[in-house]
């Protein structure tokens, strides 16, 4: 798929991290973004940083109407959607027992969020791009890339419930992708390793430190621009 200004970019998480960097990338491009991310984030403000080409959409990703209304903006503003980036997500750390039992509504709320509202906007918004028209010469309607983690693979201590997550994303990407395949969209899933982003923000710079000396080579945490060159090269 070609990169212009005749793409629309649909990404969740759309007001930091991953999701920021990826929308810098793609509208440098040339591709029209809309950002996707809750009402209390800065979506707006990021949103208006770009200048032109992008709209901000509030939504929850586990809401099936707020991504309908989110879809709908994109529809309205550029015409539809070409492009979907998954980067909404949360993180947790707690043992699944010791001192206490793992809270159940914490887990809940990780599936819920991360792989429940990761499906949940796939499913619409490929309706959406199958719905279209198709025009592109070689048969392809859009492109769907998902997040999941390198804690789908080698979860670590305290990982549980946010492993389960990104497990579960990893489980439904082939059989999404080959559920969309005869309609000429493509699904893929990035399993980053650990990236600077606004979920280790929060720990302490010792904890981020030792996080990026574990790093084989090189012994640093991930620059989110990275992921967004990566999401471009795979459209």
């Amino acid at each position: 798929m070609d990169l212009n200004a005749t793409r629309t970019a649909l990404i969740t998480g759309g007001a930091s991290g991953l999701g920021l960097a990826t929308a810098h990338v793609l509208h440098a491009a040339g591709c029209r973004v809309v950002l996707v991310d809750l009402p209390s984030s800065e979506g707006e403000v990021r949103a208006t940083g770009f200048g032109d080409r992008v709209a901000f959409a509030p939504a929850d990703v586990t809401d099936p109407g707020q991504i309908e209304a989110a879809l709908d903006t994109a529809g309205e503003r550029f015409g539809g959607v070409d492009i979907v980036v998954n980067c909404a997500g949360i993180g947790w750390a707690q043992r699944t027992a010791g001192r206490e039992p793992h809270d159940l509504e914490v887990f809940r709320k990780l599936v819920e969020v991360n792989l429940i509202g990761t499906f949940n906007v796939i499913r619409l918004a490929s309706q959406r791009m199958i719905d279209r028209e198709l025009d592109a010469a070689d048969g392809e309607r859009g492109v769907i890339v998902s997040t999941a983690s390198i804690a789908a693979f080698e979860g670590q201590i305290g990982q549980v419930a946010y492993a389960a997550s990104k497990g579960g994303v990893v489980g439904m990407t082939l059989p999404v992708a080959r559920d969309l395949a005869r309609h000429g969209i493509r699904n893929v899933t990035i399993a980053p390793g650990l990236m600077d982003t606004p979920m280790l923000a929060g720990l302490p710079e010792a904890t981020r430190a030792a996080l990026a000396k574990d790093v084989p080579y090189p012994a640093r945490l991930g620059d989110p621009g990275e992921y967004g060159r990566l999401v471009r090269h795979i459209i």
